[in-house]
């Protein structure tokens, strides 16, 4: 969630950069930049915005293996070991390979 008291404007931001820079770092939230009173960017440390991308990742996968298992209840797709056997037999790879 964005506070209030982390919404600033582009120059403001630009002439402070360091000071940013560090409370970003410490506050671990992001901000938000305006441009002529309109949010327009953004801004975070590295290390949450990788964090971000990994909750988005793993919430993407979890979506992804409930539609498998869902697909799998109503008898949709087919076997690991028929599709495994066909790849090898595609790409003439040898079994214990």
């Amino acid at each position: 969630m964005i506070h209030l008291d982390e919404i600033h404007s582009l120059s403001h931001f630009q002439r402070n950069a360091k000071s940013f820079v560090r409370r970003l770092k410490a506050s671990r939230k992001p901000a938000v930049l305006t441009v002529n009173g309109r949010a327009e960017l953004i801004v975070q440390d590295a290390a949450s915005y990788q964090a971000l991308l990994d909750r988005l990742e793993r919430a993407e996968n979890i979506v992804a293996i409930r539609e498998g298992l869902e697909s799998a209840g109503r008898g949709k797709g087919r076997p690991a070991e028929e599709v495994l056997e066909e790849l090898r037999r595609k790409h003439k790879i040898p079994r214990g390979a």
